[in-house]
This record gives structure tokens, C-alpha cells and sequence, in this order.
């Protein structure tokens, strides 16, 4: 429970805006039902509406607001969902099943939390999957991603993570354009006591993975986890690069890469959507890392993800910590994501 306390706390703009506004379409239609007639009487001072201390009372009984779920409030929803980038098909859709069997129904918001929570998690449940670890040594996961995506960042936290789950782990520092790359995974080589190859600024990549692969098989290391580049605004040399480091490696394993990761940054919303179709094209993406979900209003663009590619989630980021990349939880993103507190 300690990763889901620390996404419910940093999943604070995704989370508080679908909080806020579920809270405020329920609490306005039932100010609406309670609005007096124009010609009704003024209240009496004793039968003045409770105070915010009240409310917030009434809300943990049986007294909780409610609205009917109707056509109007399921618009609102639906408007609601996209506007945490859900995505306009996938936003239908969890309405359309959150609808299914409860027309006509007085719902209060924590209701329609916990039955918007169940319709994100049966979406994500399919695509939750840990990266498989195989028999084979090394075992090489290539990782790619647009610059800025916190890519560097994942690979040294997973290298971390996988040493202290006693596997040997070799690091290629394959995106050999950028120091700035290269200097931040030997701090984390060094933190967790992996090594980091590297090779001159602009060096060859495809070289320099072969290297790597050369050495991985030597030390006879489980894993052998490559940077890239991601310059998406040069497909074609992308693409080429991307090509020529799975040709050198293939010459000493038929089967490399055994993993190709896509890691995302989730602040950049609906825009992610559009990064798996290009790497997807680019590289053979076998599984998704989302980082800095706490950083955006827009964490449903990980619901539409799954619902659209059906890609396998591996692991999701929250901030800087080594324990702020975890296993992807369905039921705990969901919660998480419509501000749905614990009973």
C-alpha cells in the first residue's frame, strides 16, 4: 500500500480535478432539487441549510448527496473523463458501461467513483504485466523514447531494481549524442553498483551496443539494458539507427532484443498516443513504462493507452526515488485516478 498512498498523493492534479468534478455534478443537481419554488416562503432561521462542517458530516452517512443518472449527467461525465485525457472513444466507452443497468438510478459521488473506478480497472487489468524475465543470458531489453521522456532515468532505476533482486545487470549507454544522458546513468551505475559503458560524444550507437553485448556475454550478466536516442525530429535517421543497433546485435543473438521498451511521459497527454504509433513503426515495442504521473492533469491518457493498443504496461513513475517507478497496479491507478478514498 505504501506506492498506492504515495499515486493517490502525487496523482494530485488528475485525481482532484475528476474528484472535484464528479463532487460538483452531483452536489449541483442536488442543490437544484433542494432550490425553493420563487414563490415559496423565506426559510425560517432554524431551518437554515447546514453549515460546510455539516455537509461534510452528512456525506459519511446515509444523507450524501445523490443525483439521477441520466443523459445530461452522463454528458458531463463523459466531458469530465476527456478533459483527464481519456480520449473521446475511450471516454465513451467507460460511460457507456458505467450507464449499462443503472439509468434512472440516484447515485452519490463516491458511488460513481468507486463504478468509474471498476470500468478504468477492467480497461487496464488486461495490459498490467511485469517485463518477463527470461532464462537466456544476457538477456537484452533495448529502451526507447523521445528525449525528455525520463528514458535515462528508468533504465537506471530498473537497473537498480533488478540488482537488488539479485540479477547481474550490464548498462549500454547508447545515446551517445547527449552527455548529459550518458553522465546521469553512470551516477546510477554508481548508486547501484552496475556498470555503465560508454563510448565518445557522437560515437556509433550500433557499435557501441555490440561492445556492450560482447561484454554482458563475457561476464555472463542477466540483463543488458541499452539506451537510444530519441530525436523524433529526424525519423529517418531515428529509424535507421534504431535498425542498425538490432542488426549488430542480431549477428550475436538472432533473437535481440528480448524487450524493447517505450517509455512516456505522461505530461505530455494525448501526445503519447501518437509516440507509440511512431516507435511502434520504428522498434518492435513489446511493453510501456509511464513516468511522472505526478506531474500532469492528464493521467487517463494511460487508460486510453491500454485501451487502444493493449500494449503491456510494466511499470509507472511518480517522481525521482528508486521506489518511485513500481509494477503497475490496475485497481490502485484507478482509484488512485478518481480520487477514491479507501473505506
Amino acid at each position: 500500500m505504501a506506492f498506492f498512498s504515495k499515486l493517490k498523493e502525487r496523482l494530485f492534479k488528475s485525481s482532484s480535478r475528476l474528484d472535484a468534478g464528479l463532487e460538483a455534478i452531483v452536489d449541483e443537481a442536488q442543490d437544484a432539487e433542494q432550490a425553493p419554488p420563487a414563490d415559496a416562503p423565506a426559510p425560517q432561521p432554524e431551518a437554515e441549510r447546514p453549515g460546510l462542517l455539516g455537509r461534510l458530516v452528512g456525506r459519511d452517512r446515509a444523507e450524501a448527496p445523490r443525483r439521477v443518472l441520466d443523459d445530461a449527467m452522463l454528458e458531463e461525465l463523459e466531458d469530465l473523463l476527456i478533459g483527464a485525457d481519456m480520449g473521446v472513444e475511450t471516454a465513451a466507452r467507460v460511460i457507456a458501461n458505467l450507464a449499462e443497468g443503472r439509468m434512472g438510478k440516484r447515485l452519490s459521488s463516491r458511488e460513481i467513483k468507486s463504478i468509474l473506478a471498476q470500468e478504468i480497472a477492467r480497461i487496464m487489468e488486461p495490459v498490467a504485466r511485469p517485463m518477463p524475465i527470461y532464462a537466456r543470458r544476457p538477456q537484452v531489453v533495448l529502451v526507447v523514447g523521445v528525449n525528455g521522456s525520463g528514458k535515462t532515468t528508468t533504465i537506471g532505476k530498473l537497473a537498480s531494481q533488478f540488482k537488488a533482486a539479485g540479477k547481474s545487470v550490464v548498462i549500454a549507454a547508447g545515446d551517445t549524442f547527449r552527455a548529459a544522458a550518458v553522465e546521469q546513468l553512470q551516477v546510477w551505475g554508481d548508486r547501484a553498483g552496475v556498470p555503465v559503458l560508454t563510448a565518445p560524444e557522437g560515437s556509433d550507437p550500433a557499435s557501441l551496443a555490440f561492445d556492450a553485448m560482447t561484454r554482458a556475454e563475457a561476464e555472463g550478466a542477466d540483463l543488458l539494458m541499452i539506451d537510444t536516442a530519441g530525436r523524433l525530429q529526424n525519423r529517418a535517421d531515428l529509424m535507421e539507427e534504431l535498425a542498425k543497433i538490432v542488426r549488430v546485435i542480431r549477428k550475436k543473438d538472432p533473437d535481440a532484443p528480448h524487450n524493447t521498451l517505450l517509455v512516456l511521459d505522461a505530461t505530455t497527454g494525448q501526445n503519447a498516443l501518437s509516440q507509440v504509433e511512431i516507435f511502434r513503426k520504428l522498434a518492435d515495442v513489446s511493453g510501456l513504462v509511464m513516468t511522472k504521473l505526478d506531474g500532469t492533469a492528464r493521467g487517463g491518457v494511460l487508460v486510453a493507452l491500454a485501451d487502444r493498443f493493449g500494449l503491456p504496461i510494466h511499470a509507472i513513475g511518480v517522481g525521482e526515488q528508486i521506489d518511485d517507478l513500481a509494477p503497475f497496479d490496475p485497481q490502485e491507478f484507478a482509484a488512485a485516478l478518481t480520487g477514491l478514498d479507501p473505506e
